[in-house]
């Protein structure tokens, strides 16, 4: 149920660090920290540090063969060890959450380019990637739509003499290897799902047996004459996982090597795994219910683990992909794997801690704040950095602190940059990107040299070059405090002509949910591309409010308060927050709008139903009105397990309420959303026709989640939204 389901994340080697400047280019940090590449169209371009001096490393425009009259185009790369062989991903789809390209390999010493997968169908390849070292071997996920059925297989090609050895052979339908599953990659950050081993012998991997999950069957009635379903396995809550498991397989042999983990495989998640040597793995397991947290070590070559950790929470445990790195691969590694960081919210705050292979821990941040993110461990500068702001949950800072724990956290931040700070870090430490954004001045970045914090050209700085957004003068943030003595964070974006003396409609942005904030002091609040930018300008006093269980830094019976509790909680926070803005003397009380979409439409939906005397006009899109057609993951981890917690589902979904509007409500979702199933729609229009209660509705065919595709999509989508909005909820000072 997330605000957007349409991010693709490009992947890259698991060797290098990923950053995303500003603008939108990929760096890739070089390992000795010194430079890092990036991708200009068909270049690969390096930058070294600190003079920025900027060369072109390998030119591919006329290496890549044309398709015609169109150009293929890369979408990204990764390097050998040696960074002698670069697999460059060209023409990169994702459907359903599986992301497949052609994968082409380019020879440094020969400077010339062969295509993998030639001898299978070239374009079905997935997470190509090169084997340690010299970068002679390639293993891939091929996805196989042979036969009426849809089997995902590990293959490796040897580079120097061209031979495909195939090394899974499930032919089930559904039987995934290397890859996964729509809830696995949508909840769990998990979309590659294999790992060489460090010697190159053995790759580890990720088998999903999605085929004892049922499909949803969205129907297609546009692209043909005759109708067809389009399944996507897709367990809804209540319903038992995709059994997983993992397993490694020697290249040579071919022959896999299952882990003997304890356990149901269908009552648990297997979150993360990596090698902690070349016969050891290190695996994340998190029970259905996902409040408990194991770490375990398999030996790779008998299957036999030990539990090495474990971490539990009364409500759940958040994997670190969830507030990090949005990325389930890599390992916080420190003392040549002797030990790793690793992050817990045991005592009320998310803090870091050193964990040994013996499984001893200590505490490494200290204090009454949460660490938001992790940019860099500097273990011979004996630092840690990371992303913190333990007095304004609105903005975002970086802090370090000894890798030891001795001391206090610094920050490093200049206290002028008010607002979000956000850090790519090279490896060893020595540099750093600064981006900053804030709801005054339009983004800006510079470099900065660590560990003195020290900007590399002092002309260029942030505070020497910042500019105004003229719009940001109109947005102010407040706090409130509600009726049961909650203090909330909260922004209002006013007209530029406002005038104190009138009365102005109050129109709520929501989403309300953990999986994200609206309230956040960044760039481009304010504005909603959906109701065509400023809609502020107008004639709209335009709000948002963060409620109890969103991803706020403000500890974890803040985030943790609303387990059990969606579609009840966050929304009396929002309602009983509502009503103290609109005690705001400009604020007209008989013209109250909200809109929101994902998680943000159901809280729509419940705060036009729950408290229909203050929200008059609300606009919906692609809401869960019923939270037992949610998937299992999302919806079991914030609400407990069906069976056991019913009561709160229903008590929580929009439709349980339906018969109670009274306002003006349109409702918007696309008949091919693979994330929120339009059967979420049906279920609420049926108990709205029940207690025949009147509305509008727009359903967009074989639309995504995102709606999205198709001419004309997004302009519509607007045009319907801003006049149902200017109709019922009319704009302007009284």
């Amino acid at each position: 149920m997330k605000k957007m389901s349409w991010f693709v994340f490009l992947l890259f080697s698991a060797s290098f660090s990923i950053a995303q400047p500003r603008g939108g280019a990929v760096m890739v940090w070089q390992p000795d920290g010194n430079s890092f590449l990036s991708l200009d169209k068909y270049k690969v371009m390096k930058t070294e540090m600190p003079l920025m001096t900027k060369t072109t490393l390998y030119d591919f425009e006329k290496l890549i063969p044309d398709e015609g009259s169109r150009q293929r185009s890369i979408s990204s790369f990764s390097l050998s060890d040696d960074q002698q062989r670069l697999i460059l991903n060209v023409d990169t789809k994702t459907e359903y959450h599986k992301i497949t390209s052609e994968c082409w390999v380019y020879t440094v010493a020969s400077g010339k380019m062969q295509q993998l997968g030639k001898a299978l169908r070239a374009n079905g390849l997935m997470y190509a990637k090169l084997s340690p070292g010299k970068g002679d071997k390639a293993v891939y996920v091929y996805q196989d739509q042979g036969k009426g059925s849809v089997v995902y297989n590990l293959y490796l090609e040897d580079l120097n003499s061209g031979e495909i050895k195939q090394l899974t052979f499930d032919t089930r339908d559904r039987s995934i290897n290397g890859t996964f599953d729509w809830v696995y990659s949508e909840e769990l950050y998990c979309k590659d799902g294999f790992r060489w081993s460090p010697d190159g012998t053995a790759i580890a991997y990720w088998n999903i047996d999605a085929s004892q999950v049922r499909n949803y069957l969205m129907l297609n009635t546009t692209d043909s004459t005759y109708s067809f379903t389009v399944p996507v396995e897709y367990p809804v809550a209540g319903e038992d996982p995709s059994p997983a498991k993992i397993g490694v397989v020697d290249i040579a042999t071919a022959q896999t090597k299952w882990m003997n983990l304890e356990g149901d495989p269908r009552q648990n998640y297997l979150t993360r795994m990596e090698w902690s040597g070349n016969r050891e793995l290190i695996i994340q397991q998190l029970n259905r219910k996902q409040n408990v947290s194991k770490i375990i070590l398999a030996d790779a070559l008998s299957g036999q683990c030990r539990l090495l950790y474990t971490d539990t929470d009364r409500a759940w445990v958040d994997v670190e992909a969830s507030w990090n790195i949005n990325d389930n691969r890599g390992w916080n590694w420190i003392e040549s794997k002797k030990a790793f960081v690793w992050a817990s919210e045991k005592d009320g705050w998310r803090h870091l801690y050193r964990i040994d292979m013996k499984g001893k821990e200590s505490l490494i941040t200290k204090g009454d704040f949460d660490v938001i993110k992790i940019y860099n461990i500097d273990e011979a500068n004996n630092y840690v950095y990371f992303a913190a702001s333990p007095d304004n949950a609105t903005q975002r800072y970086l802090y370090r602190t000894h890798l030891n724990g001795a001391g206090q956290a610094e920050r490093l931040t200049p206290a002028g940059l008010g607002g979000m700070n956000d850090y790519s870090v090279s490896p060893g430490g020595k540099w750093a990107r600064h981006s900053f954004s804030s709801h005054l001045y339009m983004p800006a970045s510079e470099w900065i040299s660590l560990p003195d914090n020290k900007q590399l050209d002092e002309s260029k700085s942030i505070e020497k070059n910042l500019k105004e957004d003229p719009f940001g003068k109109q947005i102010s943030f407040f706090k409130v405090t509600t009726q049961e003595g909650i203090t909330l964070d909260g922004w209002m974006a006013k007209p530029k002509d406002f005038d104190p003396a009138k009365k102005y409609p109050v129109f709520f942005y929501v989403y309300g949910e953990p999986w994200g904030s609206t309230v956040n002091d960044t760039y481009g609040i304010g504005r909603n591309r959906q109701f065509g930018g400023n809609i502020a300008d107008t004639g709209y006093l335009y709000v948002a409010v963060d409620n109890r269980g969103t991803p706020s830094p403000r500890g974890r019976e803040w985030r943790k308060a609303i387990y059990r509790n969606i579609g009840r909680l966050n929304i009396r926070d929002m309602a009983y927050a509502a009503k103290e803005v609109l005690k705001w003397s400009f604020c007209d009380t008989s013209r109250v709008a909200v809109h929101g979409w994902s998680g943000g439409g159901s809280s729509t939906l419940n705060l036009m139903f729950q408290y229909p005397e203050i929200f008059k006009t609300g606009i919906a899109v692609a809401a869960v009105g019923n939270q037992l057609a949610y998937d299992n993951a999302y919806q079991e981890r914030y609400m407990g397990i069906p069976k056991e917690t019913s009561a709160d589902f229903i008590a929580g979904s929009p439709y349980t309420y339906a018969k109670n509007l009274k306002g003006n409500l349109l409702y918007v979702h696309g008949t091919g959303d693979d994330n929120v199933h339009y059967s979420n729609a049906e279920k609420l229009i049926n108990e709205l026709i029940r207690y025949n209660k009147p509305f509008q509705m727009m359903a967009y065919p074989m639309r995504s989640h995102g709606i999205f595709e198709g001419e004309g999509t997004t302009r519509h989508l607007t045009t319907i939204s801003r006049k149902f909005l200017f109709e019922n909820c009319p704009p302007g000072g009284r």
